[in-house]
């Protein structure tokens, strides 16, 4: 199974190596003119080098390899003509999912003469067939124009019959150019119908009035022989008089785009004439069939081997587009450079002797290791399960290389967040189905990719995302004890009220549930057995009239104690990049002030929380912890009220907290600009990086004054110091996307479903009405609470991971390992 298989995966894949970015090395490789094609086709099919250009200040039309590009992209073209003749045939095209290797330079010219014969028989075929449907239709609108001869000579006939020709007669002579002939000429033809109403008036103004026009509709449908589109024609007939005029009508037609066809008065010719031209019509229908086989024929041809030839063309193109990168040398070698990783390094050399080998090359490929001080290209090996979350940490900044990359952790601490505040075992339950769904048929969506729209191709790249929140969204809902607003009775109760003064009894001597009931646990015994509920919220709070202040209270704390954990997490990461990169001097002035000014102030208040639960009864006093925490500071030094008291010498401990707070601030500004001033080699150790430019060892260092230095400490002193007041305030987001999807959800139960399962309107029309209510519930539900609610917890999760996680270590400065592979190319990741 498909599922089984990605977690499977995750074994082979070492988790450990998403933990910091793979080790790179930069390559040098030097090749034969004539094995290099093979070669860069070896490294293609395994896609392990990110080339440089080493021709960077080269014209692109300069490079060694353009005639080779052009002829490729001359290839695509014939390619783009076939499909679009396939497209414009509706022929079906069969899905091959097997992927060709890219050609050798000899089938290679085999493949670009065949395409060069298709191409020109096509095209023969269709100039062919294209002459003969414009005959074909020509002779059509001949015909319709001898069927409406009739009904235009009878109107020729009433002419004569009024005595309109002996009227006009004096008037046409001028226009005759003196010729005196009383005879009355016509025109017939076909236009375009659109083009009618200018047709007319155009004659009236050229003629002043002296020429007359009679069309009738075509009903036949007409097209185009070029493009194949139907046209609305008319047939028409102009009568005039004169040589001059008759010229001018010409012109007119021309214009207009009519056709003029000849048609004689005599009926007899012209049913002569229309005998001939159905024979013609009948001859031209069967060349036409054959000429439209011949064809069909053709194309079945192109069309069993298009998609095999198009991803062998792109294949091509792409190696000729990586060989421009590279440059030659004097001896006549091709010299190439890029990135390749360490671990990769024996199949990189034997894909190269592999390519020199089938080639035929007698020089063998050389492949040099360089020790250089360029930036690295960060490269985490991912599999089906792990490249979603890869993708969340990309889009907020690609990790600096060697640098540790939150997506480990972001896969079980997204979902988790996720779930907190999307707790609901049966809205949880749809969601990982849904997502299951699209996992366990992802050989089936993954071969029609291309056919689907944007919104579900979103879906499916992040189908383990929504299958882990769904599993993660069914664990806080048994948490909340939570399934559509309702609580499950699994474990029993833990309150067993004896005390019925407190309650209100029905008529059957017990507890009416639609009552509320204030849940008082003391004295212990009556109400509250003194046993926890086993796992989650007691099922007898959905109950109770202060469930909502028992809730908010319970969820508040929990987003705080979660949130002290993932920023406290977030710092022991940044410790590990600290030593990772030698820095001690960052350990001992930003880590650990970090690290006491934060569990100082947040960490006591997480304190306070577990002491006020362990230590406070319910008959103790219960002081507000958020309150206590700003008295801190603003009655420092100050005694406690004893309703504010939670322990003994709580003014000394809170006190000191305060002052060490306060040490810090100081500690993370200064000591480190201080220490690098009065210490430079512990400056020139600390700021020791990778040359962005690219430039070899002997460059000088970037020289850091002691402002700089103190610049950059009091703006991460300032952010740090007020964040950790912010994050920890932005967790309570945990808090409140969970009460407004549990509250949400209770009242979309309560207004409709729980509405209409109290109808009783007659047997018969009852479960109708129940039908037609959890259809409504249930589109509601999935509408609303699912797909809109869960798009804003996961956009919340989102930002408590880019924000309140991620800036306590993660930089993110790198840039992505883009190897030359075929299967970038293909998918289109490489933009050539």
């Amino acid at each position: 199974m498909d599922y089984l298989q990605c977690f499977s995966q995750c074994s082979e894949v070492d988790m450990s190596k998403l933990l910091r970015s793979e080790e790179m090395t930069l390559v040098q490789i030097f090749l034969s003119q004539e094995a290099s094609y093979n070669c860069i086709r070896e490294l293609g099919e395994l896609g392990a080098v990110q080339f440089s250009d080493l021709n960077e200040g080269v014209n692109a039309f300069s490079r060694n390899y353009v005639s080779e590009i052009r002829r490729s992209e001359e290839m695509e073209r014939r390619l783009r003509f076939f499909a679009a003749e396939i497209e414009r045939e509706k022929l079906p095209v069969p899905a091959d999912y097997n992927v060709p290797a890219a050609p050798n330079p000899k089938d290679l010219i085999d493949l670009e003469a065949t395409l060069e014969q298709l191409e020109g028989e096509t095209r023969q075929i269709n100039a062919n067939q294209e002459a003969l449907l414009r005959n074909f239709y020509e002779l059509k609108e001949l015909k319709h124009v001898l069927n409406s001869a009739s009904t235009f000579f009878q109107v020729g006939a009433a002419i004569q019959q009024e005595g309109l020709k002996e009227r006009l007669t004096p008037k046409f002579d001028e226009e005759a150019g003196g010729n005196m002939s009383r005879h009355l000429s016509f025109l017939c033809g076909v236009i375009n119908r659109s083009k009618i109403p200018v047709f007319e008036r155009v004659l009236w103004r050229a003629s002043r009035g002296k020429a007359l026009l009679r069309h009738m509709e075509i009903e036949e449908a007409l097209k185009d022989p070029a493009t194949e589109e139907e046209i609305p024609k008319s047939t028409f007939i102009v009568y005039f008089q004169g040589e001059q005029l008759k010229m001018r009508v010409k012109k007119i037609c021309e214009g207009l785009g009519a056709t003029t066809y000849p048609c004689k008065e005599d009926w007899e010719e012209r049913r002569q004439t229309e005998a001939e031209v159905d024979k013609r019509l009948e001859e031209l229908t069967s060349i036409l069939n054959e000429t439209k086989n011949h064809r069909f024929r053709m194309l079945n041809t192109v069309v069993s081997s298009i998609n095999s030839w198009i991803i062998q063309v792109r294949k091509v193109k792409a190696i000729w587009y990586t060989m421009n990168k590279f440059k030659k040398t004097e001896t006549g070698l091709l010299h190439a450079e890029g990135w390749c990783p360490k671990i990769q390094l024996n199949e990189v050399d034997r894909a190269l002797k592999r390519g020199a080998q089938a080639a035929g090359s007698e020089v063998a490929p050389i492949l040099n290791t360089v020790t250089t001080r360029r930036t690295p290209p960060t490269y985490h090996r991912t599999n089906k399960l792990t490249k979603g979350y890869q993708a969340i940490i990309d889009a907020y900044g690609v990790a600096s290389y060697q640098e540790i990359n939150p997506a480990i952790f972001t896969i079980i601490t997204f979902p988790f967040l996720f779930g907190i505040m999307f707790g609901d075992i049966g809205h949880g339950l749809v969601m990982f189905l849904a997502g299951l769904y699209l996992v366990l048929k992802e050989g089936y969506f993954t071969k029609r990719l291309k056919s689907y729209e944007e919104i579900f191709l979103m879906m499916f790249h992040g189908r383990y995302i929504i299958m882990m929140n769904g599993m993660f969204a069914v664990y806080a809902g048994f948490l909340y004890n939570d399934i559509f607003s309702l609580s499950l009775n699994v474990f029993g109760f833990s309150w067993t009220p004896t005390n019925f003064t407190h309650y209100e009894k029905n008529s059957s001597h017990y507890i009416n549930p639609e009552s509320m009931y204030g849940m008082d646990p003391y004295p212990k015994g009556y109400e509250y057995s003194g046993n926890p509920y086993f796992f989650g919220i007691d099922p007898f709070w959905n109950l109770a009239e202060n469930k909502l202040t028992f809730i908010n209270s319970y969820k508040m704390k929990l987003a705080v104690i979660l949130g002290l954990i993932q920023m406290t997490f977030g710092l022991v990461l940044s410790l590990q990049n600290f030593k990772f990169k030698g820095k001690t001097l960052d350990i001992y002035c930003t880590f650990v002030p970090q690290m006491i000014f934060l569990q100082s102030l947040i960490g006591y208040l997480c304190f306070m929380i577990f002491f006020k639960w362990f230590a406070c009864g319910p008959r103790t006093t219960q002081p507000s912890l958020l309150i206590c925490l700003i008295n801190m500071f603003l009655q420092f030094g100050s005694p406690i009220e004893e309703d504010m008291t939670l322990y003994s010498n709580q003014m000394y401990i809170q006190s000191a907290l305060v002052v060490i707070a306060v040490i810090c601030v100081p500690w993370m500004l200064g000591a480190k600009p201080l220490i690098e001033h009065m210490y430079p080699r512990i400056q020139q150790a600390s700021y020791q990086q990778f040359d962005n430019e690219g430039e070899e060892e002997e460059e000088e260092e970037e020289h850091h004054s002691m402002v700089d230095v103190m610049v950059h400490q009091g703006i991460e002193t300032i952010e740090f110091t007020l964040g950790c007041i912010s994050n920890t305030a932005s967790y309570l987001r945990l808090w409140a996307l969970s009460l407004a999807h549990a509250e949400l959800s209770e009242v979309l139960w309560s207004m409709v479903m729980q509405a209409g399962l109290g109808m009783d309107i007659n047997p018969y029309v009852n479960p109708i009405a129940v039908v037609i209510t959890f259809s409504f519930w249930a589109v509601l539900t999935v509408a609303i609470l699912i797909v809109m609610e869960g798009l804003s917890a996961f956009l919340h999760a989102l930002r408590l991971h880019w924000v309140e996680f991620q800036n306590k270590f993660y930089k993110g400065e790198g840039h992505l390992f883009a190897p030359f592979s075929f299967e970038r190319v293909l998918n289109g990741q490489d933009e050539e």
